[in-house]
């Protein structure tokens, strides 16, 4: 079987002041302070989510 491709995400802005669906994506993303790490499967849901909060976040490897 192949290896799993993942994502590494490095959380760049702050949830402060942005809508409630934000917070929680970025809490869905394992982020919660400024420069925190999460380092996720490559699917389709994860790579909405960092769309989503595009603004908030920066896609380290992957």
């Amino acid at each position: 079987m192949a290896d799993k491709k993942t994502l590494k995400v490095r959380q760049t802005g702050s949830p402060i002041r942005r809508a409630k669906d934000q917070r929680a994506t970025l809490a869905g993303l394992g982020l919660n302070k400024l420069g925190r790490t999460s380092t996720l499967e490559d699917t389709p849901s994860v790579r909405g989510m960092v769309a989503k909060v595009a603004h908030l976040v920066e896609v380290v490897e992957g």
